[in-house]
Order: C-alpha cells, then sequence, then structure tokens
C-alpha cells in the first residue's frame, strides 16, 4: 500500500490522459522495487500501423520512452513539428529536380536568417565535411572526384585549437585532410600558410575562451583570408547570427534538436560562395558525399522548421516548459525528504530548462542510480538525467538525485512523470544493504593480455595491472592507444576501466566485468566488456611475464 499521504497526492496529479492509458503501468509490488526485473520486451509481430506511436513500436519490439533527457541523438533527438512532418508528406508526393530544390531552399534560408546563403545537408556533421570539402576543392569536380586522397591538391590541411577537439571533427577529418591542433594565438599564427583550408570552432564556452579565443581564432583568420567554420550542432538559432556577426565564415545547425526539423538533417548558412560549393560536393552528385544524401522531404521539412523557428514565441515556450517542470516539483516536493532546484541556462547549447530532484539516499533507501534504472525498466519508461550533485561517498547522508529536462517532454508527460516519480519516491523499501566486500581471491598484480572479440573482429589488448588490496590500477594498451586503468576486484569478481577523453578528437569507454578462475600461472579472466556507444564485446586474459610478446 501506498502511505496515504502519496495516494493522496496521485489523486491531486489529475485525471489519466489518453496517452497514459498505453503508457503507464506499476510493478505488482513497489515493496521490491530494487527485484523487479525489466518487462519483457513487447513480441515482434512485424511493423504495423496502429492508432498510437506505442503500437507501431511495439509491433517491432521495441519499448519507446517519454523524453526527459533532452535532444539527445541516441534516444531519437527531437519530435518534429507538425508543420514539418505535413509539408515532408506534401513534398513527397511530388518530383522536382534536387538542384533546383537546393537553390530555392538555400536562397530562402539566406531570407530568412540573413545569412549570405543556406543548404540543408543530412545533419550537422555532413555540414562539417561538405565544408571542409568546399574549402579543400572549392565545388571543382576533378578535385572532388578525388576526395579523400588528397595528394596534389593546394590547400589540404585544417586548423583546430585544442579547446574545439571533439568526437565530431571525425566528420572534418573523413575529408582527408591533416588536422594541425594549436593551443595560443601564437601556434595559431605559425600554423596559417598556403595549405590551410579551414578553421573549425566547436561553439561553447572552452572555444571561447581559448586559448586562442574565439575572437582572436577569427581575427587572425580574416587576416589570412582563411574561411572559419563553427560547429553549432546543438544550439539554438540566433538571427541574425551571432556567430556570422562576428566574423565567422560558416556555421551549422543540427536540424533534430531545438529547431524541431528532420532528425536526419541540418543546415549550414555562411558565405554564399563556399555554401554553393559545398552543394556541389554534397548527394546526389557522385563521390564521398553520395552517402550523405539529403532528400527533398528532408529539404522542405528543414526549411519549414526554420520558418516556423523565426515565428515560434520562444518567450512563452520557455514558459509552457517551466510549468511542466513547476508540476513535477510540486508533486515530488510533498515527499518528506525530497527537494528540487530550477535550473535556466543561459548558454545556447541544449538550451533547456531544468529540474534537480534529491534526496539523501539513506532517507529514501534510494539512489538517484536505482531510480533511474526504474524508470527506464518499468513502465511508463521514462529517460531522466543524471542530477550530478553529491557528497564524498563515505558522507552517512550522501546526497543523490535526478534532473528532468523539459523541452522534448510532450504535453501531458509531465502528469504522467509526477505520477511515476511519487509512486516510486513514497514507497517503503528496506535500508540500503551496506556491502561488505569479500576477500581477493588472488593477485591480479602482472601483465594480462587480453582476447576481445567484437561483433565481427578479434583484436589483443594489453592489460598491465597493480593490486593493492582489493583496489586495481595500472594501463590499458588498446590498439592504438594507452589509457589508465582503475577498479577493484570483489572475491572472484573483477571490475575495471578505462576511458580516453575527447583529446585530439578521440573518446573511448571501456568497462570490463568478469571473473577470476585459477591461481599462479595458470589464472584466467573472462567476462563482458562495455563500451558504452559501441555496445558490448566479450573478453578473456591470461597473465603473461613482463617482456614477452
Amino acid at each position: 500500500m501506498l502511505p496515504s499521504f502519496a495516494s493522496s497526492l496521485l489523486r491531486r496529479l489529475g485525471a489519466v490522459n489518453r496517452r497514459e492509458l498505453f503508457r503507464r503501468s506499476s510493478l505488482a509490488s513497489l515493496g521490491g522495487l530494487f527485484s523487479a526485473a525489466a518487462p519483457p520486451a513487447p513480441a515482434a509481430t512485424g511493423l504495423q500501423l496502429g492508432a498510437t506511436p506505442q503500437a507501431v513500436y511495439n509491433s517491432i519490439g521495441v519499448r519507446p520512452l517519454i523524453n526527459c533527457r533532452g535532444t539527445l541523438t541516441v534516444i531519437g533527438g527531437s519530435i518534429e513539428l507538425p508543420e514539418v512532418r505535413a509539408v515532408k508528406d506534401i513534398a513527397n508526393q511530388m518530383h522536382a529536380p534536387i538542384d533546383e530544390i537546393m537553390h530555392a531552399v538555400g536562397k530562402r534560408l539566406a531570407e530568412l536568417t540573413g545569412a549570405e546563403w543556406g543548404m540543408v545537408s543530412s545533419g550537422c556533421a555532413a555540414a562539417m565535411s561538405h565544408a571542409t570539402a568546399a574549402c579543400v576543392a572549392g565545388g571543382n569536380p576533378d578535385l572532388h572526384v578525388k576526395i579523400p586522397n588528397l595528394a596534389g591538391f593546394a590547400k589540404d590541411e585544417v586548423i583546430i585549437p585544442t579547446t574545439s577537439r571533439n568526437v565530431y571533427d571525425a566528420a572534418i577529418r573523413a575529408i582527408g585532410v591533416k588536422i594541425i591542433e594549436v593551443d595560443s594565438v601564437a601556434a595559431l599564427e605559425a600554423a596559417i600558410g598556403p595549405r590551410t583550408a579551414m578553421i573549425y570552432i566547436f561553439a561553447g564556452p572552452r572555444a571561447e575562451a581559448g586559448p586562442p579565443s574565439f575572437d582572436d581564432t577569427v581575427r587572425i583568420a580574416r587576416l589570412h583570408n582563411v574561411p572559419v567554420f563553427v560547429d553549432a550542432a546543438a544550439e539554438i538559432l540566433t538571427i541574425p547570427n551571432v556567430y556570422l556577426t562576428r566574423g565567422a565564415t560558416l556555421v551549422g545547425y543540427s536540424g533534430g534538436k531545438y529547431i524541431r526539423g528532420p532528425q536526419s538533417a541540418g543546415i549550414m548558412l555562411g558565405r554564399k560562395d563556399l555554401v554553393q560549393a559545398a552543394w556541389v560536393h554534397s548527394a546526389p552528385h557522385h563521390g564521398y558525399g553520395r552517402s550523405m544524401k539529403v532528400g527533398r522531404e528532408e529539404m522542405l521539412g528543414m526549411l519549414m522548421a526554420v520558418e516556423s523557428w523565426v515565428k515560434r514565441d520562444h518567450v512563452a515556450e520557455w514558459k509552457h516548459w517551466l510549468a511542466r517542470l513547476d508540476h513535477i516539483a510540486r508533486a515530488v516536493t510533498a515527499i518528506p525528504g525530497v527537494t528540487t532546484r530550477v535550473h535556466e541556462p543561459t548558454e545556447r547549447s541544449n538550451r533547456s530548462p531544468s529540474l534537480a530532484i534529491r534526496w539523501k539516499a539513506d532517507a529514501l533507501n534510494l539512489t538517484g542510480q536505482q531510480l533511474s534504472t526504474l524508470l527506464d525498466t518499468t513502465e511508463p519508461r521514462i529517460a531522466v538525467g543524471g542530477e550530478g550533485f553529491r557528497r564524498p561517498p563515505s558522507t552517512p547522508a550522501a546526497e543523490t538525485g535526478i534532473s528532468i529536462t523539459a523541452a522534448m517532454m510532450a504535453d501531458g508527460d509531465e502528469r504522467i512523470v509526477a505520477r511515476r516519480l511519487v509512486e516510486i519516491l513514497s514507497a517503503k523499501r528496506a535500508p540500503i544493504p551496506a556491502e561488505t566486500p569479500a576477500p581477493p581471491a588472488g593477485d591480479l598484480t602482472g601483465r594480462w593480455e587480453a582476447e576481445i572479440t567484437y561483433a565481427a573482429s578479434t583484436s589483443r589488448h594489453v592489460l598491465f595491472l597493480e593490486q593493492k588490496g582489493s583496489v586495481l590500477q595500472g594501463t590499458h594498451q588498446g590498439d592504438f592507444t594507452a589509457r589508465d586503468l582503475t577498479g577493484s576486484i570483489n572475491g572472484v569478481e573483477v571490475r575495471f576501466g578505462s576511458y580516453v577523453g575527447e583529446q585530439h578528437g578521440e573518446a573511448l569507454s571501456y568497462r570490463f566485468s568478469g571473473t577470476l578462475t585459477g591461481s599462479g600461472p595458470g589464472a584466467a579472466l573472462s567476462g563482458t566488456l562495455d563500451m558504452g556507444e559501441y555496445l558490448a564485446a566479450k573478453w578473456t586474459a591470461r597473465r603473461k611475464p613482463y617482456g614477452r610478446a
């Protein structure tokens, strides 16, 4: 039974709307929250058009979710505006020459945004590739067909400040250019030369501050007549454009984020000749860009999204988002020990208010991670963020929590989310059991040769482990990159991980879970490997003497 105050809260949250009818269900016993398994995926019956989006996804065995995290691509980005969906459907019903459509769309984007010209791409990453191609080949077909083999090209270098290196700059490297990384004004001035095709800036506070700062980068680039491309994928669209007015040459945006256009589209704005050259290097024209095709539906859908953007009442929209968070906050703060805080960001990237929900883990016998897992593995399925605030784990009254982002919720979702949070946060549950680590079953110190089995290949990595009690540390040598390793051993259970940050455009997260078998020279480790966005693999490892190949 729910406590009486929770039952009262649930009644006050309002009647169940039709969205909730197919989304909500509860666990058989709220007292057994942590032992409840995720509901089985719906049985796949083949794609069928149903009365609800839920039914369509269920027909292929997928559980959709309520998005309280934001415009993350891994959970589908944003939901297209109704007018975007409508114009896409209309555009699909007749044919028209793709080059003519893009020319007309480019002209209209210029009129709407104040830029010299515009172009629709198959996402912001594609815009980055096409911009790079435009700067190295200039729309020349003889050069275009050679990309990414840039031998003989007059310009084949792109400068990126260290503060702008990120995983997305792979779209620039894909053209075959040499990346030159700079970390100061002096280094930037020294790096610019006759082979410099472009400078890339990843929009955000780090790029603004540098070094070199955004303004210094643009100033120096203009002195040498070098184009500057700004990657503003996750930002709101500013009109007049904040980057172009400050001297940047080109700027790219994702269509499937706050602009709420097609998820598979983006836009590039800026200098007319370079934007038009970028279109030459895009599909449907042959060459490297053929794999980045954007259809007539996405072109007109993206244009409609921008048409709508300039007309939308963004102030009223923001207030509407805050009202969603207020509804949730009023519900959960009626539970003793739960507090909330609204954050209203002023930055342009991922601009949505969010709600931090906090409590002491030992007061509710629940951690933020446990709540996140429950929301993901039960019905209705709800995706939330980590609150990111906690005291040191050793503090008895450790504070924990989750965060709710408002912008990508649909109308009515706030009621569903509030009801579910009240159900879980107010439930009675046993205290979180204290972990009693088992003595290590062996000493793992040494050099281990690991074989990792990926989806369609295997690779040998080397693990250099040093064990002190139950704590593991050392080095993980991958195929190309070495990284620090940390973890622990609990009896025969082993867990450790390594991470490569976004320096030099790389980001890799490997989390090994496994079991120790045997001892001495015959000891072996085996288990599963969680690679984050790159999914999972299996691994085995055996100890090898130092210095042995």
